[in-house]
C-alpha cells in the first residue's frame, strides 16, 4: 500500500492557525466518475462542478484554509484499489495541501487527521458518499468539538435500496435530504452553494 503524503505538522499547523479553518475534501475519487453500469454514482456532474467550485475559492482567499484530501484506500479488486485509475484524486492537490489515505468512512480513524486538525478549527466538507463517509466524518468531527458546515449540492451518493421494506429504491436526493437534516439535528451547519463565496472569508 503507498504511504499517505503528509506535509510537516509544524507547516500545516501554521496554515490552520492563519485561517482557523480547514477543508476536507472526502472520497474525491475517479472511481466515482465511472459510469453508473461500472459502479459511478449517477447525477454526479453537479456535485463534482460545485466540489470544484469551492476547491477553487479555498485556494482564492486571502487567508486561504488548509486543504485536505482524503483518499479511500480499497481493497483488491475494489474500484478505489491503490494505484488503479479510480483510486486517483478527481482535484490534483497543490503543493501546500495534504492528502491522506484513509480505510474507513470516519476520516479520523485510522489516520492522523486528528493530529493535523486541532479542536478548535472549522471543518468545511465535501465530497462522496453522503450516508457514509460524509456522515461518519462531520459526526466524528462535532464529537471532537470541531464547528463543522456541510455544503448542499456539493457531496453526493447513491439511490438506497430498501432490502427489509419490499426492495423500494430511496432516491439519493432524499437520502441526502435525511443525512442533511440528522447532522443539522446533531449540531452541523448546512449551507448553501450561494454562501461559498463568503464562506473563507474574515467573520471577526
Amino acid at each position: 500500500m503507498p504511504a499517505p503524503i503528509i506535509h510537516p505538522a509544524q507547516f500545516t499547523s501554521k496554515i490552520v492557525e492563519a485561517s482557523g479553518r480547514v477543508l476536507l475534501l472526502l472520497d474525491t475519487q475517479h472511481c466515482v466518475l465511472a459510469s453508473v453500469n461500472q459502479g459511478g454514482i449517477p447525477d454526479v456532474k453537479a456535485a463534482r462542478c460545485n466540489i470544484e467550485n469551492i476547491l477553487s475559492t479555498a485556494r482564492k482567499a486571502q487567508i486561504p484554509p488548509l486543504i485536505v484530501h482524503m483518499r479511500n484506500t480499497g481493497d483488491p479488486g475494489d474500484m478505489d484499489e491503490p494505484g488503479t485509475p479510480g483510486w486517483q484524486l478527481i482535484y490534483p492537490p497543490l503543493p501546500n495541501e495534504l492528502v491522506i489515505d484513509k480505510r474507513k468512512n470516519n476520516a479520523f480513524a485510522g489516520t492522523n487527521l486528528g493530529e493535523i486538525i486541532p479542536t478548535s478549527a472549522e471543518i468545511i466538507v465535501v465530497g462522496f458518499q453522503t450516508d457514509f463517509s460524509i456522515r461518519a466524518t462531520c459526526s466524528a468531527a462535532l464529537g471532537r468539538g470541531n464547528e463543522v458546515l456541510l455544503v448542499h449540492g456539493a457531496h453526493k451518493t447513491y439511490p438506497r435500496i430498501e432490502v427489509l421494506h419490499g426492495g423500494g429504491v430511496t432516491s439519493a436526493e432524499q437520502v441526502e435530504f435525511e443525512i442533511e437534516a440528522e447532522l443539522t439535528e446533531a449540531g452541523v451547519h448546512v449551507l448553501d452553494m450561494e454562501d461559498v463565496g463568503h464562506i473563507f472569508d474574515s467573520r471577526e
